[in-house]
């Protein structure tokens, strides 16, 4: 579960009700930007050429944009910092950010940039790790430095706040939205093999001020830490992944809009008495 799509399934499984052809009006251009580019081919196989103009594969990491995927859509791959999209303005119809947001410095300005490039009732959909990510390995450092030596420094990488996402979207222009949040419990055997997975993956502690090293002890301190408080009646310990799931909208004219305050012909006291005000009016 290294993606957003692998995590909910499909592009219909996103946006409810709808698939990639009643989503792609028309012949439409796309920004997919992704930091695990195994998942383009489930994204491909969703978006038809019939449908999408054009697809622009997007990474900070050069080495991770050559991993090229056959497909019958124009694709097009350029090396880009999310902080500063090389795009110009109201260029695409969607972005799709897939666990890459947590690796940005500046989160709002992220956002900003998507706005920017999207076109009017354009949509970002986008997944990022959050803040209970990998909670019991954080709190087994934690404890186990406390206890060796004395005091403790952040060894996994900071994560937003479910309550911030919304605000930081907002202010960046985007209206209509919608945030939803999942946990992925994957089990391993031990700690160890949770932070070797996670260097496999790339998604090493990534933070300036984080401690160069931790000492032999205070890494089986840990080990037995992580095993007593959270480990499984079979022997091996869960590592917990939580994913924020974001929808918003660039806004138009055309989108539909909050009636004003006060203009309701109907109070909620009255949802009750629901089925008789409908019988009565169908008489």
């Amino acid at each position: 579960m290294q993606n957003m799509f692998s995590v909910t399934t499909s592009t219909s499984s996103v946006l409810p009700g709808r698939n990639c052809k009643v989503l792609c009006w028309g012949k439409k251009r796309f920004l997919l930007y992704i930091k695990f580019l195994s998942i383009i081919e489930e994204i491909l196989s969703n978006f038809l050429q019939e449908t999408v103009e054009k697809l622009i594969r997007v990474d900070i990491a050069e080495n991770a944009l050559k991993n090229t995927v056959q497909s019958e859509i124009p694709t097009v791959s350029v090396v880009a910092d999310e902080e500063c999209l090389p795009f110009k303005e109201d260029t695409f119809d969607l972005v799709v950010s897939s666990l890459s947001l947590h690796w940005v410095n500046d989160l709002p300005r992220a956002f900003r940039e998507v706005h920017q490039v999207l076109k009017p009732d354009g949509v970002f959909i986008g997944a990022m790790f959050g803040g209970d990510t990998l909670y019991e390995l954080r709190c087994s450092l934690q404890l186990a430095e406390l206890e060796r030596e004395g005091g403790f420094s952040p060894h996994v990488s900071p994560f937003t706040a479910v309550s911030d996402l919304g605000h930081l979207l907002s202010r960046a222009g985007f209206n209509t939205l919608t945030v939803d949040t999942d946990e992925i419990q994957v089990n391993y055997p031990g700690l160890f093999e949770v932070m070797e997975d996670l260097q496999g993956m790339g998604e090493s502690n990534c933070s300036w001020n984080r401690k160069p090293l931790l000492h032999r002890e205070t890494m089986l301190a840990a080990a037995a830490i992580y095993q007593e408080m959270y480990g499984n009646s079979d022997g091996s310990v869960p590592a917990t992944f939580q994913i924020y799931y974001m929808i918003g909208w660039k806004f138009h004219e055309s989108q539909a809009r909050p009636a004003q305050r006060g203009s309701a012909t109907v109070s909620f006291g009255d949802l009750a008495k629901i089925d008789g005000l409908l019988s009565r009016g169908k008489k």
